[in-house]
């Protein structure tokens, strides 16, 4: 066996202090990519149309003890698209590594 396939993903792949944006980050596949970039070290801001399912997943991500922080925004809405990246721009001090 190689010597990589001996080894855990955690010690392969590390997102440590790399920041992430997911969109429709409380549902599906969204939800998923958050709890894999954060569980890799990634310091991840999502966003949802719904303020309660964003603020249960929240909860959940941070008793995980992921870092995550999340704002309600429709990305079909320009408006509230600009207001997404500037939150971001601010949470992340205007560093954004993945998105």
């Amino acid at each position: 066996m190689g010597e990589a396939e001996g080894c855990s993903k955690d010690k392969r792949w590390s997102l440590q202090g790399l920041t992430a944006l997911v969109t429709g980050g409380t549902k599906g596949i969204g939800h998923a990519i958050v709890e894999e970039l954060a569980g890799l070290g990634a310091i991840v801001h999502t966003c949802s149309r719904t303020e309660t399912e964003l603020n249960d997943c929240l909860l959940e991500w941070k008793a995980k003890g992921f870092r995550v922080t999340g704002s309600v925004c429709d990305v079909s809405n320009l408006a509230q698209r600009e207001n997404l990246l500037s939150t971001v721009s601010s949470v992340f001090n205007g560093k954004l590594n993945i998105l």
